[in-house]
């Protein structure tokens, strides 16, 4: 089984690193001043700014 790629609320960090908010248009449209976090393994995500929004590693 592989890792997973997109996080919600509450899941928890499978490693450090900094996590981007990502959403279902992102890929087609950008979201504008998506929120950036720095987590360490084992820390919680948080809820993102708008309830359509996950979040992903950044730069993979």
């Amino acid at each position: 089984m592989g890792e997973w790629t997109e996080f919600r609320t509450g899941d928890t960090a499978p490693n450090d690193g900094e996590y981007i908010e990502v959403g279902e248009a992102s890929f087609h449209t950008g979201i504008q001043n998506p929120r950036i976090i720095s987590l360490k393994k084992g820390e919680r995500f948080p809820e993102p700014s708008n309830h359509n929004r996950k979040w992903k590693k950044k730069n993979q």
